[in-house]
């Protein structure tokens, strides 16, 4: 198996773990995501470790082994993306699973359940044209006001999600235009949903045009753009002048 239909596999695997654990539990929405990020994340890296043993990993739900540093090939996963989406028994939640080559975002799945739908570098689908007016996605519970302000300068709507993985998949799915974040995200949440939307054609990087960079000794990844590539310029210079009015 290579490696992009281990990442769509693992992805799927824990989706349909995760489908299952929630369809079979009554208990409340925190239990469910705790459960739900353990049984994925064993399951992801477990099947890691047997399949890629000589491959380091980076997950969300591992304690972080310094020794990845000195690796040219690390997976970067995210069993449960959107916990709170998951436990309250919403659709957009999804399983990232990645592989950085060197730092950069080279083969990754998305898969999203609750949808059916799994999405990978290796079968990127076609994309969508843009619509109007355009939309931007936004935190369901905590919209940033750079998102805000870009938003209005280009004349958006937004459009509240969930998970990062989903709000990623939206923009490659036509259900939204343009993704941007500003804050409190890491490499777990965007490295997966960069590789495929590369992978697709679309643009991905942080807010100011630079490289996202997977397997840093901080795994901080706060910025990310994703759009349409004939986008990205005038979006990167509006942030640049609502950063610094």
């Amino acid at each position: 198996m290579n490696d992009a239909a281990l990442a769509r596999q693992l992805a799927q695997d824990a989706g349909r773990l995760l489908l299952a654990l929630r369809d079979g539990d009554g208990g409340d929405a925190r239990a469910l995501g705790d459960a739900g990020d353990a049984q994925a994340n064993r399951l992801i890296v477990d099947a890691l470790r047997r399949y890629r043993p000589d491959d380091a990993i980076l997950s969300e739900e591992e304690a972080a082994d310094a020794a990845r540093l000195g690796a040219r090939r690390v997976w970067v996963v995210d069993p449960l993306d959107g916990t709170r989406e998951y436990g309250e028994r919403r659709d957009d939640w999804a399983v990232h699973v990645a592989l950085s080559i060197d730092g950069r975002p080279v083969e990754g799945a998305v898969a999203l359940p609750a949808l059916g739908r799994c999405i990978c570098t290796e079968f990127p689908p076609a994309l969508v044209a843009e619509a109007a007016p355009l939309r931007l996605l936004v935190s369901r519970t905590r919209p940033s006001p750079l998102a805000q302000g870009v938003a209005e300068a280009l004349g958006a709507v937004t459009v509240p999600m969930g998970s990062a993985g989903a709000k990623a998949m939206a923009v490659l799915r036509g259900e939204a235009d343009v993704y941007l974040h500003s804050g409190g995200m890491y490499e777990w949440d965007n490295c997966a949903p960069a590789a495929v939307a590369m992978a697709a054609g679309l643009h991905a990087s942080r807010l100011d045009g630079g490289a996202l960079v997977y397997n840093q000794p901080d795994p901080l990844s706060p910025q990310v753009l994703i759009c349409h590539k004939s986008r990205a310029a005038q979006i990167i210079a509006l942030v640049g002048r609502l950063s610094n009015p």
